[in-house]
């Protein structure tokens, strides 16, 4: 029997529908743009060298936290709208249990991974003195609390694969408060706490994850939601495995591709200086503000196609990916905008330093206006992702790889062109995916 939950995803108006699931998702996507910018506004007070280093570590941690959400949780979360679509309820909660130890697994390899391989990684990067201990500092609390960081993004991912996108949203709302009032403590030893510069604003990051999975723990025990913490069969199952793999893997090299992207970046601009590295990290910022928004919209498109494409309703579930694709775009052209017009405001946030104001504004008024092609992009990418079909989209968007490294490596080694030369590449590898993943969407997945 379909609950009327899943009935209202394969059977109500699409646009109110998913406007009605994104709405929540509003308030999540504030919560992280408030964890993305106040993180670096409050490590901004401790000087360009710890700023300059957590831009080095930040990249890192979140592609952990994009891979956990947005790879193997957008996964998790496609496999249970599907079967729910179907019908399959006991499928569905024996994926939970499927989820959670993948999430296990993927938690304890990024610790062990980043704390012995962190050093050498942000030396590579161009990390040196004071800037290299405090990338080093903040890198091994964060990815210490690995853990934290998959078991919230794995529950808030099952949650939302059932439809019901508030329960995410207040959890991570909930953590959020919580680095809020915890990060410029510790950072700055108010009261009775020690001041403990950026490993005070790394505690309070993973402080935050363990009160979110602590509010979506309590939620899923308590046999409210279409699924929970049961597991009637007490096995793993391959199949299951695989249906959750067939879409988080790739999803997950993307959310790799992409960040490793943002580390051979900012490698690159650490060429010009750490003056010009720390404006290009808080510039970045807030590039980074436009996923959480399009990730709202982008994990309603997941379990809306998802739901239609197990019911067997592909036509609906390809007019959906289409309204999505719009809104995707809508929300870039906003960030764009405000990223190329008030961008003097922004940097002015993190820095006095003119120099690194300088070179983050400079960022923000070549780059922003390719932002509405970056949120089509994503937004399809989800569609895509929702639907399990997700292997040409994924091969669109590794141009974007290419093209920052071969075209970076030709603008700073080659032809020793200035950082702007550099921000144009960035400028073309975002219209480049944005249009390659609209092509292959139209004609490459058979709906």
């Amino acid at each position: 029997m379909i609950a009327p939950r899943t009935r209202r995803l394969l059977e109500a108006p699409i646009l109110p529908t998913l406007l009605a699931l994104a709405a929540p998702n509003m308030a999540e996507a504030l919560a992280r743009i408030s964890f993305i910018t106040l993180d670096a506004y409050f490590v901004g007070w401790l000087g360009p060298d710890a700023l300059a280093g957590v831009s080095l570590a930040f990249p890192l941690f979140i592609l952990m936290q994009t891979m956990a959400a947005g790879g193997m949780g957008v996964g998790v979360s496609s496999a249970i709208a599907r079967a729910l679509g179907a019908g399959r309820r006991s499928d569905a909660d024996a994926l939970v249990m499927h989820g959670l130890a993948i999430g296990l697994v993927l938690a304890a390899c990024f610790t062990a991974g980043m704390l012995a391989a962190g050093p050498a990684l942000y030396t590579a990067m161009g990390a040196t003195g004071p800037a290299l201990g405090e990338a080093v500092a903040y890198s091994s609390i964060v990815f210490g609390g690995s853990i934290a960081v998959w078991a919230m993004n794995t529950l808030a991912s099952v949650v939302r694969g059932t439809g019901n996108m508030l329960v995410p949203a207040a959890a991570i709302v909930v953590g959020e408060a919580v680095h809020v009032v915890l990060s410029p403590a510790l950072i700055m030893g108010w009261g009775s706490l020690p001041r403990l510069g950026v490993r005070g604003a790394a505690l309070a990051v993973v402080a935050s994850y363990v009160a979110g999975s602590l509010v979506l723990t309590a939620y899923l025990a308590s046999g409210r939601g279409l699924v929970g913490l049961r597991w009637p069969e007490r096995r793993f199952r391959r199949e299951l495995f695989a249906d959750i793999l067939r879409v988080g893997a790739l999803s997950s090299v993307n959310t790799i591709q992409f960040q490793l992207t943002g580390v051979i970046l900012a490698g690159l601009v650490g060429r010009y200086g750490t003056l010009v590295l720390a404006g290009y990290g808080a510039a970045t910022r807030l590039e980074m503000a436009q996923i959480p928004v399009v990730f709202g919209f982008g994990t309603a498109l997941v379990t809306m196609v998802g739901a239609n494409i197990g019911a067997g309703q592909p036509e609906r579930a390809r007019r959906i990916a289409w309204v999505g694709a719009a809104i995707g775009a809508g929300i870039g052209a906003a960030v764009g905008f405000l990223a190329a017009g008030f961008a003097p405001f922004w940097m002015g946030l993190f820095t006095t330093e003119p120099a690194v104001a300088q070179a983050g504004i400079t960022y923000l008024r070549i780059v922003g206006p390719s932002y509405a092609f970056f949120g089509m992009g994503l937004a399809l990418f989800f569609a895509s992702q929702g639907a399990g079909r997700i292997v040409w989209p994924f091969l669109a968007v590794t141009s974007r790889l290419f093209i920052v490294t071969v075209g970076g490596w030709l603008a700073t080694d080659w032809f020793a062109a200035g950082a702007p030369a550099l921000f144009v590449i960035v400028t073309a590898s975002f219209v480049v995916v944005g249009v390659t993943v609209l092509g292959v969407v139209k004609t490459r997945i058979a709906w």
